[in-house]
């Protein structure tokens, strides 16, 4: 079922949407979806983790990141400090006990709380994977374009890239934005075997990784 959730933003106060199984328990879960396009291709490995954690008695939220998906905020108005603010109501809202961040989510990861992240990466590092996926689909339509050029313009005015209008605070922010790194227990894409989802190039799942992700979570939660 989806759930409202007030959410603070650059425009203005607005609702957003979150995926919840909601049961009332003592355990209950945020999940950080990942940034970009890492976050289409990891939503269904979510959703189904999310079955498995219900199953195994634990409530579990994933929100849209304002500017994302159904939000109807401009993707254009956000910055690492926006999403930080809404994932801290989103937690607040649901009163969940514990976090789940994958890949960029640890940027944005509510730190008033204990929890998992999913292979944490750089800000640095998403933000050069984004300019690099610019300018390689420059060079396929004939320009040259280059990465320093384009990340001083990012800088001054915002940047196009990968289909999202990033404004210029977006850009300032994933330049030295670290994972979160008080709470919270690193979960490598060994504990749950095969491929890392967020590397193909299309959206999709792996039920036994879902199946592990949750276990995970469920014997921990319990410890």
């Amino acid at each position: 079922m989806f759930a409202d959730w007030p959410c603070p933003g650059p425009e203005g106060p607005a609702n957003e949407q979150a995926l919840a199984f909601d049961r009332d328990r003592a355990h209950r879960l945020l999940i950080v979806p990942a940034l970009f396009e890492e976050a289409n291709r990891t939503r269904r490995f979510l959703v189904e983790t999310m079955r498995r954690l219900d199953a195994a008695g634990i409530d579990s939220f994933l929100p849209d990141l304002p500017g994302c998906n159904e939000s109807p905020q401009e993707f254009a108005a956000q910055s690492l400090h926006a999403w930080r603010t809404a994932m801290a109501q989103a937690a607040a809202h649901f009163a969940v006990t514990h976090v789940l961040a994958v890949r960029g989510g640890a940027l944005v990861f509510p730190t008033s709380l204990p929890g998992w992240v999913l292979e944490p990466v750089k800000g640095a590092t998403v933000l050069r994977q984004l300019i690099r996926a610019r300018t390689l689909s420059a060079r396929e339509a004939g320009r040259e374009e280059d990465s320093a050029v384009l990340l001083n313009l990012g800088r001054a005015e915002g940047l196009d890239l990968a289909g999202y209008r990033c404004g210029a605070s977006l850009i300032a922010g994933l330049e030295t934005a670290l994972p979160a790194d008080e709470a919270q227990r690193t979960i490598r894409q060994a504990e749950l075997g095969g491929g890392a989802l967020w590397l193909r190039a299309e959206p999709g799942e792996d039920a036994a990784q879902s199946e592990a992700l949750a276990a995970l979570i469920a014997r921990e939660v319990a410890a």
